[in-house]
């Protein structure tokens, strides 16, 4: 009887210890993964970790990802977000270098560079407030619109002829004047600057009218004036070709004139050469013809010429040269 309670007892014992051991293990387990959990970093895309111990950046991870630590309190994460952010400077009056003012609104894509001394300077300055980070950037921004635009007539900023527009240049000085300061004092990385809206104030809206007013009354004046220079050389011009094409018409009716009378003296000595009766008559006709219009009326003596061949004939005119060539 006393033998087999005691064995029972140490079987209770043994399965009491086994549970205690168990539970143990179990809390232990629990703690080693509570443990591993504090020690565990996850570092999203577009975020860079920095790891603190006790408040003093010891490391940055810019890699997205798991990444270890010590649990807290010995070390802590703090991240930072490196994407791309936009800030406007809203409208800023401005003078030119000409004296005018013109009101320009810019805006800034910037972004804290996933290098780890920049990011520890982003940290460091602004205590990882990007709105901060954007009040202090459209601050520098502001200042730095007033030295570049002094650098810039009003024609060179606002302009009908988009040739003569200097906006690329405009920016590229804007840029050149804050990406140094920003990178150096705050660890930001200016990306792009641009001009957003420009617009002008009223007396400036003014005087820029009327100068573009006179530009305009300028181009017309001179484009009138050109007008005027080629319509005068093209009416020389003209002139010129129509003496010219008068010229040349009259030599060649000077030339067909010469030609048709030399036709006409060799049409003449061929028509004498063949019968000189029936050419005397044919050339008092002719005469008669040039003489007598068809309302005229004239009365001559019909024994001389050339109208002694309308009652002679042709033979009458011929004989007396016949009769001094007989022999």
């Amino acid at each position: 009887m006393f033998s087999h309670h005691d064995d029972d007892h140490d079987h209770d014992h043994d399965e009491h210890e086994f549970g205690s051991l168990l539970r143990i293990g179990v809390a232990g387990l629990i703690l080693l993964a509570a443990i591993a959990a504090a020690c565990i970093v996850m570092v999203p895309a577009g975020e860079a970790g920095v790891i603190t111990r006790f408040g003093n950046p010891v490391r940055v991870v810019t890699e997205p990802g798991l990444a270890w630590k010590l649990p807290a309190p010995f070390e802590s994460t703090i991240l930072i977000d490196l994407r791309l952010r936009t800030t406007s400077t809203g409208l800023q009056d401005v003078g030119t270098r000409d004296g005018l003012r013109v009101l320009v609104q810019s805006y800034v894509a910037w972004q804290v560079p996933d290098d780890p001394q920049r990011v520890r300077q982003f940290l460091r300055s602004v205590r990882n407030q990007p709105d901060e980070a954007a009040r202090q950037l459209r601050s520098f921004v502001s200042a730095a619109l007033h030295i570049t635009s002094s650098n810039f007539d009003l024609t060179d900023l606002v302009n009908v002829d988009a040739s003569k527009v200097r906006l690329d240049g405009f920016e590229r000085q804007l840029h050149d004047q804050i990406a140094p300061r920003m990178l150096a004092v705050y660890g930001i990385d200016i990306r792009q600057v641009g001009v957003e809206r420009m617009t002008l104030p009223d007396e400036t809206l003014a005087a820029t009218v009327a100068r573009m007013r006179a530009e305009r009354e300028t181009a017309a004046a001179e484009r009138t004036a050109d007008g005027l220079r080629q319509a005068a050389a093209i009416r020389a011009d003209a002139d010129r070709d129509a003496r010219e094409v008068v010229a040349q018409a009259r030599e060649q009716a000077a030339h067909t004139e010469a030609d048709a009378q030399q036709s006409a003296a060799r049409i003449y000595s061929k028509a004498y050469q063949s019968d000189p009766g029936l050419y005397t008559t044919l050339r008092s006709l002719d005469a008669l013809t040039q003489v007598l219009g068809r309302n005229s009326s004239l009365i001559l003596r019909t024994d001389a010429a050339p109208f002694r061949v309308l009652v002679e004939g042709p033979g009458g005119a011929a004989a007396p040269a016949a009769k001094k060539t007989a022999p």
